[in-house]
């Protein structure tokens, strides 16, 4: 079902690369003349900043992965398969010299093989029967090009890219049309049969797995002889090897591979991260709503902070008014999770439904997740600054990949948070003894979400500010300790630490050891205020918070503790 998805995606949009080819960036081309001479390295740099770019070209796709053998791209590659000079790395600061020939001579070989007229034919085939190693390193360039390390490509003066030109366009065609491997079968995807492809293409910008890239589809054996073999010969199933035990057209690999690589591209507005899963989002046919979901949940930019705000505004409009479900009600939507896994890559998740029903999802979410806040801070919270509330000094690694994998989750099935994201939220408060509004906000969405799952009849336990009428002992102990450090504040102006530094820990998990002591201790902070009014005040205060409260109990549960921050939040917000 995902890689049907994927190909349908790639089908209806007319500008991704074609089958066998691919879209590639080149930071410098390498500039030739007819008679295949280097000339100089041409920059292909575009805009500066985080605006910087490099031009992009069509060019013909390897189709697999490299891993460790020598496998030359046609008129393409890195310095060592392109020049045949070895390139020291950190990695590799000794490269072996004997492994760069053979790099330089398999593609050497590729392009002899070409068949085909024309200047850039000519050139090309000329080019790689040279030495060009005196030439390049007397470029003025050649420093820079050789700090990127990375692909280069041929350019014929006065002409343009080599891989641009028609005659050359067509001998490549021709070549991968006469590779067939003579494998045929049904396509798994399509239902045709065609070429099966013995070893997928690679998918690169999932984060954390492989830079060259990695598959989902991969099945690690072989057969000799007629017999498994291998690392897990029980794979070979009937005797197949690698991809052939799961058959997909060649073309059809191509197509769903292009179509993900293009959805995790670095600018794609279809992608976010969401812990340690790479998640892409697309719709069965193409629909605003696609190309929003980011701006729902992702960081707005820093030259539009309202961005985010503005876009689940609209969200809230249209599924009230039924305009989106009078649009695209019945298109299908799909959300794709995507995690490293060595050389291969995890599906976290894979939600497929209709735009009708993920904006009703997307809008319960937001409101669920809705708390007064500070006039500085934003109305809605993207996913990520919710989930690093939960992590260990705020940062991104630091966020449980299950807990941020379940969350989404949560989020596109209309499920209850997972109890992990609670944990996670009282867990920081406790340790850095900081009740901030991404992660209250959090513990109210889990807490009312927990309660309408369970009980359908009740929508919402927590409201968005302060509730007088909640009788609930952890709420109301989160009130009563909100004001005893409201009054130390007034009775200490500029006071370093407060009572939440001290003792927030144990009031929200023990209160029956702490708030004995501090009852005592507010005596003397109001006896310090000046103003006899707002001795009273507070006073009234106290009398009404406490009248809910019979005891103070030996310990409170998570729900309770999640309950205590709230009421907390809700008091402080509403001084």
């Amino acid at each position: 079902m995902i890689l049907q998805a994927l190909k349908e995606y790639y089908d209806r949009k007319p500008d991704l690369a074609p089958d066998g080819w691919e879209r590639r960036g080149f930071p410098f081309l390498i500039v030739i003349n007819h008679e295949g001479e280097f000339l100089r390295f041409e920059p292909t740099q575009e805009g500066s900043g985080k605006t910087k770019s490099f031009r992009q070209f069509l060019v013909p796709a390897l189709g697999e992965k490299k891993g460790n053998g020598i496998k030359a791209n046609l008129l393409w590659e890195n310095i060592e398969y392109l020049l045949g000079i070895p390139v020291p790395t950190k990695m590799k600061p000794n490269p072996d010299v004997e492994r760069v020939k053979k790099q330089h001579k398999c593609f050497q070989d590729r392009i002899n093989a070409l068949q085909g007229d024309g200047p850039a034919f000519a050139a090309a085939k000329k080019f790689v029967a040279r030495d060009h190693s005196e030439a390049v390193v007397r470029d003025s360039l050649w420093p820079e090009v050789l700090t990127t390390n990375q692909p280069l490509a041929l350019s014929l003066e006065t002409v343009g890219a080599v891989l641009d030109d028609a005659c050359v366009k067509s001998a490549v065609e021709a070549q991968r049309e006469a590779s067939d491997t003579g494998v045929r079968a049904l396509c798994l995807i399509t239902g045709a049969t065609g070429e099966i492809t013995r070893l997928e293409p690679p998918i690169k910008g999932v984060w954390g797995a492989q830079t060259m890239g990695a598959n989902i589809v991969s099945v690690n054996n072989k057969n000799e002889g007629g017999s498994n073999a291998g690392a897990t010969p029980a794979f070979a199933s009937y005797g197949k090897q690698q991809a052939f035990n799961s058959p997909i057209s060649k073309s059809a690999a191509s197509a769903y591979t292009t179509a993900l690589n293009h959805l995790l591209g670095k600018d794609s507005k279809q992608r976010m991260q969401v812990g340690d899963a790479s998640t892409v989002f697309w719709s069965s046919r193409e629909t605003k709503f696609e190309s929003e979901v980011l701006d729902f949940f992702g960081e707005p930019p820093k030259d539009d902070p309202d961005r985010s705000t503005r876009a689940v505004e609209s969200l809230f409009k249209s599924v009230q008014t039924g305009a989106l479900a009078a649009e695209d009600a019945g298109i299908r939507f799909y959300v794709l999770g995507l995690a490293p896994n060595a050389s291969r890559i995890a599906v976290r998740f894979w939600i497929v439904d209709t735009i009708a029903n993920m904006a009703t999802r997307f809008c319960q979410h937001f409101e669920d997740v809705k708390i007064v806040h500070g006039p500085r801070d934003r109305d809605t919270l993207s996913l990520f600054r919710l989930l690093v509330a939960t992590a260990v000094q705020g940062k991104s690694e630091n966020i449980p990949p299950n807990v941020a994998g379940d969350t989404m989750r949560a989020i596109l099935e209309g499920l209850p948070y997972p109890q992990s994201l609670l944990q996670a939220a009282i867990r920081r408060m406790r340790a850095e003894h900081e009740v901030i509004y991404s992660r209250v906000a959090l513990i109210k969405a889990c807490l009312n979400r927990s309660l309408r799952f369970n009980n359908p009849q009740k929508q919402e336990e927590m409201k968005v500010s302060l509730d007088l009428n909640n009788m609930n002992v952890g709420y109301r102990l989160g009130r009563l300790f909100a004001t005893l450090e409201k009054i130390q504040q007034e009775a200490s102006p500029g006071i370093n630490a407060t009572i939440r530094d001290k003792f927030y820990g144990a009031a929200s998990s023990t209160p029956v050891t702490v708030f004995g002591n501090l009852m005592r201790l507010k005596n003397h902070h109001l006896a310090k205020l000046e103003s006899a009014g707002r001795r009273v005040t507070f006073e009234k205060l106290l009398g009404e918070i406490i009248c809910g409260i019979s005891d103070f109990p030996p310990h409170l549960t998570l729900d309770d503790q999640g309950r205590f921050a709230i009421g907390y939040y809700h008091q402080m917000q509403d001084f």
